[in-house]
């Protein structure tokens, strides 16, 4: 279930970026068109500029007196097919822009020579245009769909006399195939830029989902190692209350039988016995503020005497905050454990073990001592690889894995490990240093 899940989630992500992709190739080419829309229209702006200055107003003028075929329409329009030619556009024409309405075409040089365009014949410019040229500006337009000449752009300058006084306009058509090219030149040019940014989303989803794996396999690990911790501190207990169960049920049984024997003085001897030996396996009072802590030294004290080790506890009142607890529980739990399979390898008169944790303002430190047979360098050296164990394999119990856990815990808090053994005593020693955080807080008013 789980995978299809996540099977779902990156089919899902994948559409995503798919649609992200294309809405941003939809709109650069938008942006790119109008880019070159504009730069297309500026620069025939001032191609018409040019265009204007260097036509022969005077001639111009006379033609304008009498806007008939003549020999004056004849020069200005030779120059405008020559002004066509050079610079590539579409139409170039002249306008007569004397109402704020409509504008008239006068000589025209159009893409096609055998076309004529009507001397005076209304243009089809847009009246915002049109008011903006009656009131001696320049304009430009969107692209105009014409009946007649199809699609164009259209620019217009004004044609100023010597005088400086504006006597008409200048208009050059643009094909919208001239933008079109442009903008497909540089959106081919850009197409890499697309794709590096397609395949970075995609690497950088597929980064997420492997982390997520990643972390999830991690997790369950954790959890793993944890729950494993747990469990084997709970069969611990539930051993312990059994052992003391079945002890009980003994103790009973010869107390009934002496009673019954009518030894009274043999019974009192033998509560005397049990009163001292309850008194042994009572709670220790070590005043632990950690939760976790304090079960788990409770429940390896009685674990202790069970196997009648002699276990003594110095630990100082400390939350250990700065650690968790579940990590606290892992590295404290392998450690007498470990601790006290070797020392029930003694007889009984020789187990001892102690147990520390300490902590002052920069390190916490804990230590489990115990008695038992020396550990050889050769073995230090292996103790805390995943699988190394020197005790005989057990049918269903995993050796090898305690100190290992224990080695990677404190690692991740940068902390250190040692073992220290010889003939008296084998010391574990955990040091965890304390980082100190400072937060800086503000007081509202």
């Amino acid at each position: 279930m789980r995978n299809k899940k996540l099977k779902s989630i990156f089919i899902i992500s994948f559409f995503i970026v798919v649609i992200f992709m294309m809405v941003n190739i939809y709109s650069s080419y938008s942006s790119i068109k109008k880019t070159a829309e504009n730069s297309i229209v500026n620069q025939n702006i001032e191609t018409a500029k040019k265009i204007a200055a260097s036509l022969d107003t005077e001639t111009y003028k006379k033609f304008l007196e009498n806007p008939v075929k003549s020999k004056e329409y004849d020069v200005i329009q030779r120059y405008l097919e020559d002004a066509k030619e050079k610079n590539g556009s579409l139409h170039v024409y002249t306008l007569l822009v004397n109402n704020p309405n409509v504008t008239r075409a006068m000589i025209v040089a159009l893409q096609d020579s055998e076309q004529e365009f009507p001397i005076g014949g209304i243009c089809t410019i847009p009246k915002e245009q049109v008011v903006k040229a009656y009131n001696g500006k320049t304009f430009s337009t969107d692209i105009i769909q014409d009946p007649i000449y199809g699609e164009y752009l259209t620019v217009g300058v004004p044609i100023k006399d010597q005088k400086d006084e504006i006597i008409g306009y200048l208009g050059i058509d643009i094909s919208p195939d001239t933008i079109n090219n442009v903008s497909k030149k540089a959106l081919k040019s850009s197409i890499s830029a697309f794709i590096f940014s397609g395949l970075f989303v995609i690497l950088m989803l597929a980064a997420f989902f492997v982390l997520q794996k990643w972390y999830t396999r991690e997790l369950k690990k954790e959890v793993g190692d944890t729950e494993d911790t747990y469990q084997f501190e709970l069969q611990s207990l539930i051993s312990s209350v059994q052992s003391l169960r079945h002890d009980y049920s003994n103790h009973i049984q010869v107390l009934h039988g002496l009673l019954k024997l009518g030894l009274m003085d043999k019974a009192n001897d033998y509560i005397a016995m049990l009163t001292k030996e309850v008194h042994l396996i009572q709670s220790i009072n070590l005043n632990v503020s950690n939760p976790g802590l304090s079960v788990l030294l409770q429940t390896k004290k009685l674990a202790a005497q069970n196997h009648n080790i002699d276990i003594q506890f110095d630990v100082i009142d400390n939350e250990y905050r700065k650690i968790a607890s579940t990590d606290l529980i892992k590295v404290l739990s392998n450690l007498i454990d470990n601790a006290m399979d070797a020392t029930i390898e003694l007889p009984e008169q020789q187990r001892k073990m102690s147990i520390t944790c300490k902590a002052d303002a920069k390190t916490y430190i804990f230590e489990v001592c115990n008695t038992g047979y020396p550990i050889n360098d050769k073995v230090k050296e292996q103790i805390f690889k995943r699988g190394f164990s020197t005790k005989k394999a057990q049918k269903g119990k995993i050796r090898g894995q305690g100190l290992f856990i224990v080695k990677e815990v404190v690692n991740r808090y940068g902390g250190e490990i040692s073992i220290q053994s010889n003939k008296n005593e084998t010391i574990a020693r955990v040091k965890i240093p304390i980082k100190q955080i400072t937060t800086k807080r503000t007081d509202k008013q």
